[in-house]
């Protein structure tokens, strides 16, 4: 059974830093494409960013760009997000979630729709 778990969240001020790490269990062969998703309060769920190891490739959306990195350590079974210069509007509940492919591209790699298995989230608070 795939199993997703976040951490790292919390309360920074605008302009700060924070790591979410998301643990994976219960896969034993190839790993699916992942992603990062958040959700603010009366807004929609939106892909963050996307990893891929099938076709090596990442991708965000483009309020992230250059801010945030997305990485995983199979090793560790680990998914990780670094947020930089952190803006109040990513203020949000920030998910992780398991595609059912290990290759996809495009919008795919970070399309909520397409994504399978989810974590319960972590709470992200930037102050201004």
């Amino acid at each position: 059974q795939v199993q997703l778990k976040e951490s790292g969240g919390g309360s920074v001020q605008a302009g700060g830093s924070l790591r979410l790490s998301c643990a994976v269990s219960g896969y034993t062969d190839s790993r699916p494409c992942m992603g990062w998703f958040r959700q603010a309060p009366g807004k929609e769920r939106e892909g963050v960013a996307g990893i891929c190891t099938g076709y090596r490739t990442t991708t965000y959306v483009d309020s992230v760009k250059g801010r945030f990195t997305i990485s995983q350590d199979n090793a560790k079974n680990t998914l990780y997000l670094q947020m930089n210069s952190l803006k109040p509007e990513d203020s949000a509940m920030y998910y992780c979630a398991a595609h059912p492919s290990w290759a996809v591209s495009g919008p795919q790699m970070i399309n909520p729709a397409d994504f399978v298995y989810w974590g319960q989230g972590t709470q992200v608070t930037v102050s201004s």
